[in-house]
C-alpha cells in the first residue's frame, strides 16, 4: 500500500491532479470528495434556492468556496453551502481560487449535508463542528436526512452552542432571522421533488 505524502496548505492551494475531483484536505492528506446521494443534492439545491430569497446571490456559495480549518496538520473544508458575510467575500475578489484562507475573515454560515456512514456522521457532527467553531463562523447547520433534524449550533463566547430542531418546527437562525420554513417542509420538499410526475 503506497503511502501518501502529507501536503501543506500551500502544496494542497498549488495540487492538480488533471482530475475534477474534488478534495478536502485533512491533517495533510488528500480526501476525494464523492458524488452525493440524489437526496443530498436535492436538499443542497433547495437550501441553496431558499437562502437566495434572504441574499443576494454573489454572497451564497453552493459547494465551490473552500475553507482553510485548524487541525494537528493543514486542513481545508469545502462545504456543501455557505453564506459570505461582505468581508469575507471581498477577501476572495480577484483571487485566482476561491479559497478562506485563516488570515481572512469568516463566512457567517456554512451548512453541511450529513452523508450516511458513521463516519461522515462523526465528521460533520463532531470535527467540523470543532473547526468552523475555531473559525468563530456565526453559525454551522448541519442537515440530517436520516433523522429528520437540523441542528444550528451558534458560536456564543468562543463555543458553539447547539438548538435541534424538528417536525414542525421552523428554524432559530441568526443569520437567516426571517427564515420561515419548518423543518418538515425542508425535508417534505425534497422527498415531493424525488416522486415521479411530480
Amino acid at each position: 500500500m503506497k503511502t501518501q505524502k502529507l501536503l501543506t496548505f500551500e502544496e494542497y492551494l498549488a495540487y492538480d491532479d488533471g482530475t475534477d475531483t474534488r478534495y478536502e484536505l485533512v491533517d495533510g492528506e488528500l480526501v476525494a470528495m464523492p458524488p452525493e446521494s440524489q437526496e443530498n443534492s436535492n436538499l443542497a439545491r433547495f437550501l441553496f434556492v431558499e437562502l437566495l430569497k434572504y441574499f443576494a446571490f454573489h454572497l451564497v456559495a453552493h459547494k465551490d468556496t473552500e475553507i482553510e480549518v485548524a487541525g494537528r496538520r493543514a486542513r481545508c473544508r469545502l462545504p456543501d453551502l455557505m453564506v459570505h458575510t461582505e468581508e469575507s467575500y471581498a477577501a476572495l475578489v480577484g483571487a485566482t481560487r476561491a479559497t478562506l484562507t485563516r488570515d481572512m475573515p469568516p463566512p457567517g454560515l456554512v451548512i453541511e449535508i450529513v452523508s450516511p456512514g458513521t463516519a461522515n456522521r462523526v465528521r460533520d457532527y463532531r470535527y467540523k463542528r470543532t473547526e468552523y467553531a475555531a473559525r468563530e463562523i456565526l453559525e454551522y447547520w448541519i442537515v440530517d436526512p436520516e433523522m429528520q433534524q437540523i441542528t444550528i449550533c451558534q458560536w456564543v463566547e468562543g463555543q458553539y452552542e447547539d438548538q435541534v430542531f424538528t417536525g414542525a418546527t421552523c428554524l432559530k437562525s441568526l443569520v437567516v432571522p426571517d427564515w420561515t420554513l419548518t423543518v418538515e417542509q425542508v425535508f417534505n420538499s425534497v422527498n415531493r421533488a424525488e416522486l415521479p410526475g411530480k
